[in-house]
């Protein structure tokens, strides 16, 4: 597999591409860590001071209720990070582009790896806040990486798909910053999925990302088990959709050089 073969020119990519995130900035990486502490000051302030919402727990602890946004923004992130990107990835890199040898597909696992990378920060900073406010970590935080499985396959697949799209026609860009901007209210991020109307929950567990989020609050902030049948489910979706995305990048690659 080309990804084996080439894990060491990912692993580099994958440095390059966070250390580019910061540079030139006096704080460097240490944004990494300051921006979602920010946002999520932010989201919690709105949501339980200003919308005085409230998680179906038997707390009023409004850090309680931070922990559990956050921990959906985390998984969400991921996704959005990744497509957000997609579209211009080949647009970006077009020195690349003109090398024949060069595996243009890496460039989407390389926008991956960054995306986890932070997300590791992320759960880091929640697994630290609880155990400082709360005095516990759950053992569940062990099962992150099998939560995380449909949704890094599944975000892979749509991630080629719109790579290879965004470079022959580029308002892509455009049209998924607003779809990403409605999947982040659409799923149960900053209110509980028993707040959702029966006759429009089925539309809700149509979203993946709906799925994954309620799974991330499970094993990190609840100390609960995962949806194991979503899990199967999810990540045979995902391998199918990454196995296609894969497919249709490299058919349609050959064009590349000639729109750029």
């Amino acid at each position: 597999m080309s990804f084996w073969r080439n894990r060491q020119l990912i692993l580099q990519f994958i440095k390059r591409d966070i250390s580019s995130k910061y540079k030139g900035s006096y704080l460097g990486k240490i944004w990494s860590i300051l921006t979602p502490l920010f946002m999520l000051a932010i989201y919690t302030f709105v949501f339980s001071v200003v919308f005085q919402a409230r998680w179906n727990v038997d707390t009023n602890n409004k850090l309680d209720f931070a922990f559990i946004i956050f921990s959906g923004i985390i998984a969400f992130n991921i996704f959005s990070e990744v497509i957000l990107r997609a579209p211009n990835l080949i647009i970006s890199n077009v020195n690349f582009v003109k090398k024949i040898v060069f595996p243009l597909e890496i460039l989407v696992v390389v926008a991956m790896g960054s995306a986890l990378f932070l997300a590791g920060i992320n759960v880091l900073i929640l697994v630290l806040g609880q155990f400082l406010l709360n005095g516990v970590i759950h053992w569940t935080i062990v099962l992150l990486p099998v939560v995380l499985l449909p949704l890094v396959l599944i975000t892979l697949g749509l991630g080629w798909f719109l790579a290879s799209l965004g470079t022959y026609y580029r308002d892509i860009s455009h049209v998924i910053g607003l779809i990403v901007s409605a999947l982040m209210f659409m799923s149960p991020i900053f209110y509980p999925v028993s707040n959702i109307p029966e006759n429009l929950r089925g539309i809700y567990s149509l979203n993946p990302i709906s799925h994954i989020v309620e799974d991330m609050r499970r094993v990190l902030v609840f100390g609960q088990m995962p949806n194991w049948e979503w899990i199967l489910f999810g990540s045979l979706i995902g391998l199918v959709m990454s196995v296609l995305g894969l497919k249709w990048f490299n058919k349609t690659r050959g064009g590349f050089s000639d729109v750029l």
